[in-house]
């Protein structure tokens, strides 16, 4: 197994962060490759947490099985900082890029933390107030019979969007889960991630609780924290900042399109759009998690069209706190109110919606954190490898439609002798025709349409023929092909790199914590 690392690419506005050039450095606070970049971040930090607010921070901070206890009382004594990632619940995992952007945030808080000479703690913000189900309700995972299957739950409540965390999993995630587990391999490792699948995503839980296991139990002995975007001590210590956005809604309306002008006037696109009317807050109503939306001096619930006063929406928070929650857009900015946050490491999504925040930031009375892009990761196994190497394929070569990758191998598969035939036999027939266009037009203009009408039903022929050979070729090189489509399979399902798509199960179930250290191993960072 051989893991190939880079930096995910994504819109023009991150490609510019990535390497410096355009107009990238006026959208981002700090540059995520500078040492002293990160010194100036720790003492704006500091200005804002004293000891009183890091024992706030760390009390809505849970230590997973494996980790040291003794780290998060060390952050509090002597004025640590964290290093922040995140992602919605998925089910049995998610893709396998959230274990990436976990372990790459371990590996920045590392470098930090020797950097800093304080605790800089990895922590995982998990967003179960989330509501998007259809986004979390699958999970992909190339079985042990070589194929790609979709395991997904049906939907929860029809007509209604609550928080994952308010979802309990029916009794079909039973058989949906025991599919699951029966299409990993049996080894040594697959018995205790089969258990711990069993105890976190089976009836009755819920899919925030089934992802807190797992990687509390991935991540935990490498050093990862947590947190819960629907923890009580979260919703507490948020509370001000959500209320402030309530009062000042059409202000950060303003500052929020402002700076989308500003990116769109320099070329770029924005991630997340500016609603006229939008509130970045959605408030639990009679169909679930509902945006607000600003209405006749008051709020309207986006789907139930319930209209609410600001007290009566104070007063649904104050009576049951997490009934209130940010948006994607306000989700940072509580991250950086409720904890001392010196970076967030994001795949280029998260990337380039932070483009639309530093203004946002600000007029919250924050700084933004350092923006750090996520490793990635393209994992070749050994069997990948062999075909690789095989058919002199290069992986970027198999991200291309099947059937293009195949007519490609036909063409390069054609004898030699045949080849020459139909290239002999091509140049031929257009000077042949060429010749006679000229002859015949001599003794009468009108026999160019005729000769050119030939020279086509010749070619087509002639394609036709080509076409016949290539399929003959293909019929002749069904093994080999057949090896080039499970080799493309395992790096492109789904046409996508397999990071997006792949559970993390395939690869904790075949190579253990052999694979966690490879991946440890090959996300380091170095400051110099």
């Amino acid at each position: 197994m051989e893991l190939i690392v880079s930096r995910p690419s994504g819109a023009r506005i991150v490609q510019e962060y990535l390497t410096g050039d355009g107009s990238a450095a006026d959208f981002y606070a700090r540059r995520f490759d500078d040492p002293a970049a990160f010194e100036a971040k720790a003492g704006e930090v500091d200005g804002r947490f004293d000891g009183e607010a890091r024992a706030r921070a760390a009390s809505a901070i849970t230590v997973p099985k494996g980790a040291d206890a003794g780290r998060l009382e060390r952050f509090v004594d002597d004025g640590g900082y964290l290093v922040t990632t995140g992602q919605q619940p998925g089910l049995y995992g998610g893709p396998l890029y959230s274990l990436y952007k976990g372990m790459t945030a371990i590996r920045l808080a590392e470098a930090l933390e020797a950097r800093l000479g304080k605790p800089v703690l990895p922590v995982f913000w998990v967003a179960s107030d989330d509501h998007d189900w259809n986004e979390a309700n699958h999970a992909d995972l190339i079985g042990v019979d070589n194929e790609l299957r979709r395991y997904e739950l049906p939907p929860a409540e029809e007509g209604r969007t609550p928080p994952l965390h308010r979802i309990p999993l029916g009794p079909e995630a039973g058989p949906l889960l025991d599919d699951f587990v029966g299409a990993l391999p049996e080894t040594d490792f697959s018995g205790p991630y089969g258990e711990l699948l069993r105890a976190g995503f089976g009836p009755g839980s819920t899919m925030p609780r089934g992802f807190h296991d797992l990687l509390h139990a991935v991540l935990g002995p490498r050093g990862m924290f947590f947190t819960d975007a629907a923890d009580p001590v979260v919703k507490e210590a948020s509370s001000a900042v959500l209320f402030d956005e309530l009062a000042r809604a059409e202000e950060m309306e303003s500052v929020l399109r402002e700076t989308a002008e500003a990116l769109q006037s320099a070329g770029h696109d924005l991630q997340v759009p500016i609603l006229e009317g939008g509130v970045n807050l959605f408030l639990e109503g009679p169909a679930g998690r509902e945006r607000l939306y600003r209405e006749d001096g008051g709020f309207r619930l986006r789907t139930s069209g319930e209209h609410l006063d600001e007290a009566a929406v104070r007063g649904r928070a104050a009576e049951d706190p997490t009934v209130l929650s940010p948006n994607v857009l306000l989700r940072p900015v509580v991250e950086s109110a409720v904890f001392p946050t010196l970076a967030y490491v994001g795949g280029p999504g998260e990337m380039a919606y932070f483009a639309q925040l530093r203004g946002y930031f600000e007029a919250h009375g924050v700084e933004m954190p350092i923006v750090f892009p996520r490793w990635g990761a393209t994992v070749v196994e050994t069997k990948i490898r062999k075909v690789l190497d095989k058919f002199s394929l290069d992986i970027e070569a198999l991200a291309r439609p099947f059937h293009e990758i195949a007519s490609d191998f036909a063409r390069e598969e054609v004898p030699d002798d045949v080849r020459a035939a139909i290239g002999k036999l091509r140049g031929a027939l257009g000077s042949g025709v060429g010749e006679l266009q000229k002859a015949a037009t001599s003794v009468d203009p009108t026999l160019k349409g005729p000769v050119q009408h030939m020279r086509a039903q010749a070619f087509s022929a002639l394609d036709d023929v080509e076409k016949k050979v290539l399929t003959a070729v293909k019929r002749e090189s069904e093994i080999a092909l057949s090896q080039i489509e499970k080799a493309q399979l395992h790096l492109f399902p789904h046409g996508k790199p397999a990071e997006r798509v792949q559970s993390p199960l395939y690869y904790l179930t075949r190579y253990g914590d052999a694979f966690l250290d490879e991946v440890y191993g090959a996300f380091s960072v170095n400051f110099g």
